[in-house]
């Protein structure tokens, strides 16, 4: 192997890629998909109150918080700035964020699968998976304006 075929790193400020208004009160960044891996690597930004429809993961989830704190209703542990989560597979809990944060909580999410969101008697009435996040993120951007970013893998 020469120089020539090593794979370069891929970097993406946080300036490239905006944060977008998902339309419910939290704001999305799309960093990095692979539709045929099912992975869509997120930071998200939520607002004190916050609370996510309860959902089931299809795969693992890894969780790193950057600032704020938030916990899932169903578990005792919070998250706070500087914790690592990890979710295996079929994982079923609704994300909260306290309503006395003093601060927006900021989290970055590897996800593979889907999102099975559910309702209060567990049917699964949508799905978020790669493809879906990817089509909504440019969707919202263009919508604000934002035109197409420079998603890798997308």
């Amino acid at each position: 192997m020469t120089m020539v075929d090593i794979p370069r790193a891929l970097h993406r400020g946080e300036d490239e890629l905006p944060f977008v208004d998902i339309g419910d009160g939290s704001t999305m960044q799309l960093l990095q998909v692979d539709i045929e891996a099912g992975l869509w690597v997120v930071r998200t930004r939520f607002n004190p109150g916050y609370q996510v429809q309860t959902h089931k993961h299809t795969g693992e989830v890894y969780a790193f918080t950057v600032s704020g704190c938030w916990k899932y209703k169903e578990y005792p542990e919070v998250n706070r700035a500087g914790s690592y989560l990890f979710e295996p597979a079929g994982s079923v809990h609704t994300l909260t964020v306290p309503e006395d944060n003093t601060e927006v909580t900021d989290v970055f999410f590897a996800i593979r699968g889907a999102n099975l969101n559910l309702d209060e008697n567990g049917n699964v009435v949508s799905v978020w998976d790669a493809q879906f996040v990817r089509d909504g993120y440019f969707m919202l951007c263009e919508a604000a304006g934002y035109g197409r970013p420079d998603v890798i893998g997308a």
